[in-house]
């Protein structure tokens, strides 16, 4: 029964059909994006590409180590670089800065000690001096000399070990009335505000904040 077949000029053309499968296959769903057509390129592949090609590996131990070093302007830019901190370090200790102090001089205690020691002429302020004054005096071949200068800094010391012990009582008592709160070692002050004392005034870490005589 011929009215049941469709006829072929009803009927899509084949191309037409395959075009449109075609067509709808690439779309694909909604929401789908179609490939590239090539693998994505790996996260190192790409930083390799953004910075550039990679310098060949050093040939000689010379050359690795030259290169680990940096260039003679990099040095010398590191260079300055550090001394300047140095000395802005330096600078930051002498005027007391806490962040850039040793921990021994660290806190508000040690800084009290230092300023009473600081505001008191002492005799201990002699004992590089006395000690240079042995040295020389061994150098001279006269022995009258020699016993003279045995017999003074003999002297000198007993009064500075005198001086040394009333110091650190005074310093002790005035940092505990001062801060009741804090820990005070009779031994780690009274050795702190030796060592202190027998520093000349000039080459004292930090410098002195206050003046001979001064009440603290």
């Amino acid at each position: 029964m011929r009215f049941l077949r469709r006829n072929a000029a009803d009927s899509p053309d084949a191309d037409q059909v395959e075009a449109a499968a075609v067509t709808v296959g690439d779309a694909g769903p909604k929401g789908h994006t179609p490939g590239k057509g090539k693998p994505t390129p790996k996260r190192r592949e790409a930083e390799g590409r953004k910075r550039g090609p990679v310098a060949p590996p050093p040939k000689t131990t010379r050359e690795a180590m030259r290169r680990a070093r940096g260039s003679k302007e990099e040095r010398k830019e590191g260079a300055a670089q550090r001394k300047e901190q140095r000395i802005e370090q330096r600078r930051r200790m002498a005027e007391g800065d806490d962040r850039y102090l040793m921990p021994r001089d660290r806190g508000p205690v040690k800084a009290y000690v230092r300023d009473l020691v600081d505001a008191k002429r002492n005799l201990l302020g002699l004992f590089m001096p006395l000690a240079i004054l042995v040295f020389v005096s061994l150098l001279v071949p006269s022995l009258q000399v020699q016993q003279y200068a045995t017999l003074i800094c003999l002297v000198m010391l007993v009064a500075m070990i005198v001086e040394a012990v009333l110091n650190a009582r005074r310093v002790l008592k005035k940092v505990r009335a001062k801060f009741p709160k804090e820990p005070a070692s009779g031994l780690s002050i009274g050795w702190y505000s030796f060592v202190r004392a027998t520093q000349l005034r000039k080459l004292r870490i930090p410098k002195p904040r206050v003046s001979p005589g001064a009440s603290v």
